[in-house]
């Protein structure tokens, strides 16, 4: 996915804060660049949803690892490899903006979030939303994560049942406890409809809030999520809540100031939608691959059961001696990236790959096509979590592997998502088998985060 749709950028469309966006450029700024437009309207839209890694792999070895694009309502420039991946990643001369590479997808639902942000405000945001996620407050989201996948995991026991919309369920309700402070119930309940509407809606084809189109329905769960988290604030900040919420409406910036009310709401939006889909995508990697591998399960049970009981779970201070299962995990990661391609829009001319790239161009890096990639990864294909042991993983090049992206905007939350997995996996392989029929082999629909279309069937055999 990498141009974000064709929209005219207007104070009346996003607001007065994206007046500083640059306009697309002219088509043929780009002609230079090889490439193709596809078919009209559309142009290789729909060969991207139908199979993105395979189009990138296609337009690669057709055109190289810089090429034109024409997909998804516009013309960008698509780099690939671990050293476009730092170029633009890391992003040392500030060249590219993640602001309005992503802003036009996601800005109609989660605006000024912490991913819409650009160099010194981005800076000083995160550092703020960075006390959510030190050690002390982790230690309480291990708890409450370690309560309640204990319980869903119980009632799995022993069935066969499609894990993908359990799963999304499940991490929606922990989203609700550990970044909210919220039992499960009917208030979890609405706060989770209302993120299921707003992120079908980031997706969907319609993007105005016509009724009865999924933007619609998203509008009106951001403005639900609007109301009740502005309302809550002020009984937070005289609180003493260990949730995530909680614990951003009481932090203070250098200056002694509070985060005001409105980006408080904006960044728990943004949050709550970045938490709960690409960890339910990643962790429905891992179980497949889990599943395929038996062996696998064997060798981190005995892990596990070195650092815990069966069924115990395992505390924040022990999360360190699963090794293997973060290698596992990481092989996922890479297998399945839960965020295929990154958006961004170059702010300045610039050159990469022989070719000169104007300012205004939106430009798109794949950690899906680098992470196949034969000469970092031999047998690509191939499931295989000693990759990420320190002896071979230091040999890579560091930017091979990017699923929580990197440089200044490496995901905040990356150190959450390796918790949440060790505890989910720890309660379940333990205590079950993961078990899928044989010669079972689900279909897998990548874009706009990947997921089995079919829900991935399997069996949690009691052990």
């Amino acid at each position: 996915m990498n141009a974000p749709a064709k929209i005219q950028w207007s104070e009346r469309r996003f607001g007065p804060e994206t007046q500083h966006w640059l306009p697309r450029n002219p088509d043929g700024t780009i002609d230079h660049i090889p490439g193709e437009d596809g078919i009209p309207v559309l142009g290789n839209t729909l060969e991207q949803l139908r199979d993105y890694p395979a189009f990138a792999r296609r337009m690669v070895a057709k055109y190289g690892r810089v090429y034109r694009n024409n997909s998804f309502g516009g013309r960008s420039v698509a780099l690939h490899g671990a050293e476009a991946n730092e170029l633009v990643m890391f992003d040392r001369e500030k060249i590219f903006s993640s602001e309005q590479g992503w802003g036009p997808v996601l800005n109609l639902l989660f605006p000024r979030g912490l991913m819409l942000m650009d160099f010194e405000k981005h800076r000083a945001d995160r550092k703020i939303l960075s006390v959510a996620f030190k050690p002390e407050p982790m230690r309480h989201y291990a708890d409450s994560l370690n309560e309640g996948i204990r319980e869903r995991v119980a009632s799995w026991s022993g069935k066969t049942f499609k894990f993908y919309p359990a799963i999304k369920e499940l991490t929606l309700d922990l989203a609700a406890t550990s970044f909210l402070g919220i039992p499960f119930g009917p208030e979890a309940d609405k706060v989770n409809k209302a993120f299921v509407d707003m992120v079908q809606a980031a997706i969907g084809v319609v993007r105005v809030p016509l009724p009865f189109t999924a933007m619609g329905r998203g509008a009106k769960g951001r403005a639900y999520l609007v109301d009740y988290f502005a309302r809550m604030v002020p009984e937070r900040r005289e609180g003493t809540g260990e949730d995530m919420f909680s614990q951003i409406c009481r932090t203070r910036d250098d200056d002694g100031n509070y985060m005001s009310v409105e980006a408080i709401v904006d960044h728990m939006n943004f949050l709550m939608m970045a938490a709960h889909d690409t960890i339910t995508s990643s962790i429905t990697t891992l179980v497949w691959q889990l599943a395929r591998h038996p062996e696998w399960q064997d060798r981190l049970r005995e892990e596990m059961l070195a650092v815990a009981p069966a069924g115990e779970g395992v505390g924040h201070n022990s999360l360190g001696q699963l090794e293997m299962t973060e290698w596992a995990f990481k092989e996922a990661l890479r297998l399945v990236p839960p965020v295929p391609s990154f958006p961004r829009r170059a702010l300045r001319d610039f050159e990469y790959g022989g070719y000169r790239i104007p300012a205004g161009t939106s430009v798109g890096v794949s950690p899906a096509y680098t992470h196949m990639m034969e000469e970092h990864w031999p047998e690509p294909e191939r499931f295989d979590p000693m990759r990420f042991s320190p002896e071979v993983a230091r040999e890579r090049h560091k930017y091979a592997w990017v699923p929580f992206g990197g440089g200044a905007h490496m995901c905040l939350g990356l150190h959450f998502a390796y918790m949440q997995a060790k505890i989910f996996f720890h309660h379940v392989v333990t205590t079950h088998r993961i078990v899928v029929a044989e010669g079972y082999a689900p279909e897998w629909r990548v874009l706009p985060i990947p997921r089995p279309k079919d829900g991935l069937t399997v069996t949690f055999e009691p052990l």
